[in-house]
């Protein structure tokens, strides 16, 4: 039987040679690990999204993280940021447990798929623009593959903007100016809606600026816009 479209653009990611100055940043954060994780086999490639394939919510991130996703192999898997993620997801009904530390950990998601604007852990968390131009395509086919979406929620500025940028090459019409991102910002086309969140970093949520409540709002608007 031949793979769904979804799993092959899942197959096909961790195999990404189009940015080489990211590959090699991610093995050799894979070969020196982290003293806390030396016991681990690192991924150490792109990381594939994640989720339930007739998602109607699909959650977009920045890119993993050097010693999260990068280590896991799974999306938002590993680190803080996961933790708050998941926590709120599984408060949301859209996760089976509250926690993802590993690829088999038994995390299932119903009705919501993850994946990230930038593959790669990039250094210091920064991306660059042709880096995110050339993971573009991956979300354009995510775009496709997830039939049943309806509402994606950006987790950041970056994510929003990439979104926009998806939505415009698949024939949305965008205003100009541009809605800005902000958190709880709505953008509605043909049917479908981009929610912002504050991104799920420690730099926001250890210091209130995203807090439990403020996720946990976006992510009923999300699941009372989608049907879902």
């Amino acid at each position: 039987m031949k793979p769904s479209p979804l799993r092959r653009i899942e197959q096909a990611i961790p195999t990404c040679t189009r940015c080489p100055e990211l590959r090699a940043y991610c093995a050799e954060v894979a070969r020196v690990k982290r003293r806390a994780f030396a016991d681990w086999e690192y991924w150490g490639r792109p990381i594939p999204g994640f989720g339930d394939p007739a998602a109607r919510i699909w959650v977009i991130g920045l890119a993993p993280a050097a010693h999260g996703g990068n280590r896991t192999g799974r999306v938002f898997t590993g680190d803080r940021s996961g933790d708050f993620l998941f926590a709120a997801l599984h408060r949301a009904g859209l996760a089976n447990q509250p926690t993802s530390v590993a690829r088999d950990d038994g995390l299932a998601l119903s009705g919501v798929y993850v994946s990230a604007a930038l593959r790669c852990a990039p250094p210091a968390n920064k991306p660059k623009p042709h880096e995110l131009e050339n993971c573009s395509s991956y979300l354009d086919e995510e775009y496709h593959a997830l039939r049943e979406w309806r509402t994606i929620v950006a987790l950041g500025g970056i994510a929003w903007d990439a979104v926009l940028g998806m939505l415009a090459r698949r024939g949305h019409q965008i205003p100009k100016p541009r809605p800005r991102f902000g958190h709880g910002a709505r953008f509605d086309t043909e049917g479908r809606t981009l929610l912002g969140c504050y991104h799920v970093s420690q730099q926001n949520t250890f210091t209130g600026r995203l807090t439990e409540p403020m996720i946990d709002a976006v992510l009923a608007a999300a699941r009372a816009r989608s049907g879902s």
